[in-house]
């Protein structure tokens, strides 16, 4: 039964399929889901994409490894014996290399980063930060990043739900659509008016995740229309 808060795995493949009146393999639908996914995580900056971890960094490094599923930062944090938050400046590479040479003994408590690049060769898939200074304690880090939350296709369990497929699935059916439609190279018109759906979709979608999430009636005020 469809449910009024969104649909789960089972339910989009199903139609995904009645749309397009072809049944695919799973990893196909699959590929056409996470595809989607993708797409739309690129796009909008829902606060779900939000992850935030906690670690410590090392005396006398001033490399961080980031977390193995991040992206792109939003903030860093040191946490200071007393509790107290001081948010770290994101600089370039040159300016904390240039500015922080470790062999000076240039240490003391960070106050800048930078993303650095992989860590070769141990973790070569995984990229790390580069701290300014040098830290000259065991400091907690907190950080906040950016990152692709599991799939709903993860596992290919039909009660599978997701906060975008609970909250806004017309906007994950219609790219899911798009991928599937060019993958069975569909009549034009009917590429083009799924990309025109996908749109309409993405449009509602970004008015709730880089709009309304980001705002209160507080601050901002409420949307008024003009009554005439």
């Amino acid at each position: 039964e469809q449910r009024a808060d969104g649909v789960n795995w089972g339910e989009l493949k199903t139609q995904i399929q009645d749309y397009l009146e072809t049944t695919f393999s799973v990893d196909s639908l699959t590929t056409f889901t996470t595809q989607a996914e993708q797409r739309i995580f690129n796009t909008i900056q829902f606060p779900s994409l939000r992850k935030n971890v906690t670690g410590t960094c090392t005396v006398n490094n001033q490399y961080l490894q980031c977390p193995p599923d991040f992206l792109a930062p939003y903030s860093m944090a040191v946490i200071d014996t007393d509790g107290s938050y001081k948010y770290l400046l994101n600089k370039d590479v040159n300016f904390i290399r240039e500015s922080f040479p470790i062999q000076t003994g240039n240490t003391g408590l960070p106050y800048c980063y930078a993303l650095f690049g992989p860590d070769y060769p141990t973790f070569p898939k995984e990229l790390t930060f580069i701290l300014g200074p040098t830290p000259n304690s065991s400091y907690s880090i907190e950080l906040h990043y950016f990152y692709y939350p599991s799939s709903i296709s993860l596992g290919n369990v039909d009660s599978t739900t997701t906060w975008l497929s609970d909250n806004i699935d017309s906007v994950l059916l219609y790219g899911a659509l798009v991928e599937a439609s060019t993958f069975l190279k569909a009549e034009p018109d009917q590429i083009a008016n799924i990309g025109a759906k996908y749109k309409e979709a993405l449009i509602l979608a970004k008015r709730l995740g880089d709009g309304l999430e980001r705002q209160d009636a507080y601050r901002s005020g409420q949307v008024r229309d003009k009554v005439v």
